[in-house]
């Protein structure tokens, strides 16, 4: 134990002052942002020790506010206020990424990667633009269920399945698009773990959105009932159905600011937007479940999986925004960290997030919606589309000695070294 805490201390440092700068930028003040005006109320509740009314006022993710809702009572311990609560419920989300990072860069070290990959795992971990703008906005939980996801697929893969169940369990409750990763998840088990698995994930989602379903709380119900429908006009630029929409009034967003160039939905869009999300997401995982005849699936292949079922979430999502690409970048990082192989750097994981700055920071301030929504077609679908060719379509392992997911291939085959490059012999 004390080995293993001497080898990841430095690690550790590096991922936390990442988080505390993240925190700094990000974390400056709440007015006007999402938890201004969804979970505010709820947790302002709860430190005034209302806890029904708390669970009553909750917002649609109230499952989150109920996983994070003891760090919102430390502040009282010093007499903070509506801030210090504010930036302390974001504290776990923060925290998870770190433990990620750290999880993943002691992984890389295992394998003997170079120093500069592990550095640019732990940076996409927790330096990224994305987080930052999920902290701005008002949306840490998004963070924390991408890793709790991904932290799900790992520890399936190493055979944990009662802890992959509850990785998932608090993931689904903490925001229900993780229903997604539920696959992935049980793919990545032995055939024997799944059922323990997948009854361990029902426990600790029921455990955590019990209290809510109970009280009625009014977000936590009106969630549940729009499971198969979008309840808003949301419309945003970056997605699929963009270009079915049509110009007309001029469009006002959240607090009446305008919106000039955007244009009104379809009715047609909120009714087949969220549950082709739900399809087009379950689907990678059901076409790997098949093509595998329901037996297990290497770590590659699971974590594959998670990213392509991430990433149609956010292509066919009319409500589509940065922060939810969050689970995709993480998924593919760890993707693309259990290659085989030669040592490569993280590209795609990197990639992804310069390119999702791109599409929603910067070009929002100097190009028109219709060439937003351009630009992120343009590089989103044939991203889906590379990923679920390497997906359902492997390549041959005669060409890198692999099956694709991740797995050996045959017993004929013995990996050497020669002057420190790898090399393949059968």
């Amino acid at each position: 134990m004390r080995r293993i805490a001497r080898e990841n201390a430095p690690c550790a440092l590096i991922a936390l002052a990442g988080c505390a700068v993240l925190a700094w930028l990000g974390l400056y003040g709440f007015a006007w942002n999402d938890y201004d005006n969804e979970a505010r109320a709820a947790f302002d509740a709860l430190v005034h020790g209302h806890v029904e009314q708390f669970l009553r006022v909750a917002p649609a993710y109230g499952g989150s506010l109920v996983e994070r809702a003891p760090f919102a009572l430390i502040p009282g311990l010093w007499g903070g206020g509506e801030l210090a609560v504010y930036r302390m419920v974001a504290l776990p989300c923060l925290l998870a990424s770190a433990l990620l990072g750290v999880w993943l860069v002691a992984r890389m070290r295992g394998e003997g990667r170079p120093a500069l990959h592990r550095a640019l795992a732990l940076a996409v971990c927790v330096a990224n633009p994305i987080t930052l703008r999920a902290l701005e906005v008002g949306h840490p939980e998004e963070l924390l269920g991408a890793c709790l996801c991904v932290a799900a697929v790992l520890l399936a893969s190493k055979d944990r399945g009662l802890w992959a169940g509850a990785a998932l369990g608090l993931a689904i409750a903490n925001k229900e698009w993780a229903l997604l990763a539920a696959a992935p998840v049980l793919l990545a088990l032995p055939v024997r773990r799944r059922v323990p698995c997948l009854a361990m994930a029902i426990a600790i989602a029921g455990a955590v959105l019990a209290p809510l379903a109970l009280v009625g709380s009014g977000g936590f119900v009106s969630a549940t009932r729009a499971t198969a429908t979008a309840p808003s006009a949301i419309f945003q630029p970056w997605q699929i159905w963009w270009f079915f929409g049509e110009h007309g009034a001029l469009v006002h967003g959240a607090f009446g600011a305008a919106k000039p160039g955007y244009r009104i939905a379809p009715g047609w869009t909120a009714t087949i937007s969220h549950p082709l999300v739900v399809v087009a997401g379950l689907a990678p995982g059901i076409a790997l479940w098949a093509r595998r005849r329901g037996g297990r699936v290497g770590l590659r292949g699971a974590l594959l999986a998670l990213a392509l079922a991430m990433l149609l979430r956010c292509v066919l999502d009319t409500w589509d925004t940065e922060y939810y690409l969050l689970p995709f970048v993480f998924a593919v990082l760890a993707w693309e960290l259990c290659a085989p192989g030669p040592a490569r750097p993280p590209v795609l994981a990197l990639s992804s997030s310069a390119l999702a700055w791109l599409s929603f920071q910067w070009l929002p301030a100097h190009v028109s919606p219709d060439l937003q929504a351009a630009v992120f077609l343009a590089w989103s679908l044939p991203l889906a589309a590379v990923l679920a060719r390497r997906l359902l379509l492997p390549r041959r392992a005669a060409r890198a000695g692999h099956d694709g997911r991740g797995e050996p291939r045959g017993a004929h085959e013995m990996t050497v070294s020669a002057l420190s490059r790898p090399l393949r012999t059968s």
